[in-house]
């Protein structure tokens, strides 16, 4: 077993240069052969417990288990699967926590040559039960823990199985099953962000293509301790679990919903893990005082999110030199697309990391809104092609037909339109430009709130940022920015505003600022849009405090901005722009202005940031000039020398 460098055709000698250095220090890696897929997982599994029977296989809080020890718990599953429903590929339901049996149940359903489905205990019991149903599984395989819940499930209709009570007396021999690598592997079911979940198919020859992309590309070996922090009812479980169970690499889960993030930082150092991948990366890293130390940790590896410069930076400031960042973007329907790897010399230019370079087995093209392929540095639509794309959706053929769509040359290959959007460099490295959906027009300009949110997440004090277009009035939308702070309190709008503006043109700024304390996420660790909370229309957190109007014209002008900015409230000082202003918004309150005050006023007025008492001011201003009232005059000087407190006193006595 030597240290093999896979040169990969075309790839820019940085890159190769970087992926070279992506090792184990022992060296002991051994290449995944394309010819090795043309069998089913639990034949390569066997033959790594064959080689490894003592090595560590699986290792938790609660458990550590041996590739022999493993082997035999998985057979004995299997043997009582068997027992109640016989031969047949057919779908099988598992409720486990974050634990080891979910990986002994996940082999012990795969030899006994059944489907998976995996679903997560903590799902509300309405999704858990749809899946369940829209599975049309024969049977529910659990453990103690969760036993009421499966029946409560199963409604005895369903046969329930538990792990805790599986007869010890049933063989741990290898069953010896002959099963297609055709057969279907497993259900995962997505997050429902478009409707009910749909749950995506796979097959055994699909799955080993996709452990080639990821034991090739960070060259995974035995001595490899891989973090598994994913549920494994999230498809990146299956490029964590497979990858490391069939290479010999020991597979390490923690459940961080449940441990939190100070328990991840003990997990990652007193396990010595040399490969850890995480949904939200940045989140846990910014938890980091900089005093931690991770000797082992070799790679770090990004997948589901965009990735930004100031992630990277994190990285580099709290893992050790040459701990390598790896960068992926991956679909349930295609497994790995790209790869990326960034040493401590690389250069990032944008605030945007790139995603990389197309991963073996497929190829990537980008297509326009009519599903032509558009040039180099041009924006399309990412479509993979490739023959081992998912067979589809799962007893959805209208939605199979939907996403995948047959190759116009022919063949067995096959194009997923993914619904993300890129850009090709010229050395055919990937820019993700975000999902298809969050790439908008605002005012006339198209905005991709990627963009954005990379700018804010550049800011200090933001820890996360997400941003979406939402329906200002019929035919505009704006920017909401949602934005959780490192601490409190959160920066002010004028800080922010003032911060982005510096970047950003001014259609790219959002609209109105969220504060909230976590995002909502959905099962598989993604932002959960439907549950952002809708702007409330308060008057948000700005740099000076709120005044009160003092005058006639002032009450009247705060009136006008309030019900054309949709707030509840807005103070005598506060900037225009800062409360969430814009050229078609001041158009429509000088068009009020002029018509209350018959005065002129230049729309070009509103973008110098003037408040409220600014634009009383020249209001009263125009009015005295055009009235030749030397009295008036006399009292717009007075007013200029009046504190705020004295103003609305005089204000009060006169309305009396």
């Amino acid at each position: 077993m030597t240290n093999i460098s896979t040169a990969i055709p075309d790839l820019p000698p940085e890159q190769q240069a970087i992926r070279d250095k992506c090792f184990h220090p022992t060296g002991r890696f051994v290449e995944f052969k394309k010819e090795e897929i043309e069998q089913s997982i639990p034949n390569r599994f066997e033959e790594m417990v064959s080689k490894y029977p003592d090595r560590l296989a699986v290792m938790t809080s609660n458990h550590a288990l041996t590739y022999d020890a493993l082997n035999k718990a998985a057979n004995r599953v299997a043997h009582g699967i068997l027992a109640h429903r016989g031969e047949g590929n057919e779908p099988i339901v598992l409720l486990f926590q974050h634990d080891a049996p979910v990986i002994t149940a996940i082999l012990g359903v795969l030899k006994a040559g059944k489907i998976y489905v995996p679903l997560d205990p903590s799902y509300p019991i309405a999704r858990l039960r749809y899946m369940l149903e829209d599975s049309q599984a024969a049977l529910i395989f659990t453990d103690n823990r969760y036993l009421s819940l499966a029946r409560e499930l199963s409604k005895d209709a369903l046969q329930v199985i538990n792990l805790d009570e599986i007869d010890s007396n049933l063989s741990d021999k290898n069953l010896g099953l002959s099963t297609s690598p055709s057969a279907f592997t497993y259900i995962l079911y997505t997050s429902g962000s478009t409707g009910q979940p749909k749950g995506v198919v796979e097959n055994h020859r699909n799955v080993l293509q996709g452990v080639i992309r990821v034991t090739n590309g960070l060259h995974i070996c035995a001595d490899d301790r891989v973090s598994l922090t994913h549920s494994s009812s999230a498809s990146a479980s299956v490029r964590r679990i497979f990858p490391a169970l069939l290479n010999g690499a020991s597979l390490h889960l923690l459940d961080v919903k449940r441990e939190g993030m100070r328990c991840l930082m003990n997990f990652l150092i007193e396990g010595e893990i040399t490969i850890f991948s995480m949904g939200r990366i940045r989140d846990f890293v910014r938890t980091l005082s900089g005093e931690q130390r991770f000797p082992k940790l070799r790679l770090v590896s990004f997948g589901g999110d965009l990735v930004y410069k100031s992630d990277v930076d994190l990285c580099r400031r709290h893992f050790p030199p040459d701990c390598l960042v790896g960068i992926w973007m991956s679909t349930t329907e295609t497994g790995s697309i790209t790869q990326y790897f960034i040493d401590k010399e690389t250069q990032i230019e944008t605030d945007i990391v790139p995603i990389g370079y197309v991963a073996e087995g497929i190829e990537v093209i980008l297509l326009d809104d009519e599903g032509n392929e558009v040039g180099v540095n041009q924006a399309g639509e990412i479509a993979v092609k490739s023959r081992y794309l998912s067979p589809g959706y799962w007893q959805r053929p209208d939605l199979t037909r939907a996403a995948f769509i047959p190759d116009p040359k022919g063949g067995d290959t096959r194009i997923y339109l993914t619904g993300d959007l890129g850009r090709m460099m010229p050395d055919g490295c990937l820019v993700h430009l975000g999902r298809k959906d969050n790439q908008v027009k605002i005012r006339g300009y198209k905005v991709e709130t990627a963009e954005t949110e990379a700018a804010l997440l550049s800011l200090d004090n933001i820890k996360s940022a997400h941003v979406t277009a939402q329906q200002e009035r019929p035919g505009i939308k704006r920017l909401v920015a949602y934005l959780v702070p490192c601490k409190r309190p959160a920066p002010t709008v004028s800080t922010l505003r003032r911060k982005l503006a510096e970047t950003l043109p001014d259609y790219m700024l959002p609209s109105v600022f969220v504060v909230l304390d976590a995002f909502p996420l959905t099962p598989t660790g993604k932002v959960e849009r439907k549950e952002l909370p809708a702007p409330h229309g308060s008057r948000p957190e700005l740099d000076n405090p709120y005044v009160a109007p003092r005058t006639s014209i002032e009450e009247k002008l705060t009136k006008i901005w309030a019900e054309v900015l949709a707030i509840q409230q807005v103070g005598i000082h506060d900037s225009f722009l800062d409360l969430g202003g814009h050229s078609l918004l001041a158009t429509q309150v000088i068009s009020r202005v002029i018509n209350t005050f018959n005065v002129e006023l230049p729309i070009r007025f509103l973008f110098g940031s003037p408040s409220v008492a600014d634009m009383a001011m020249v209001i009263t201003e125009n009015m005295a000039k055009k009235a030749g009232d030397k009295e008036l005059a006399r009292m717009l000087a007075e007013l200029e020398s009046l504190s705020d407190e004295e103003a609305q006193r005089r204000l009060a006595e006169e309305e009396k």
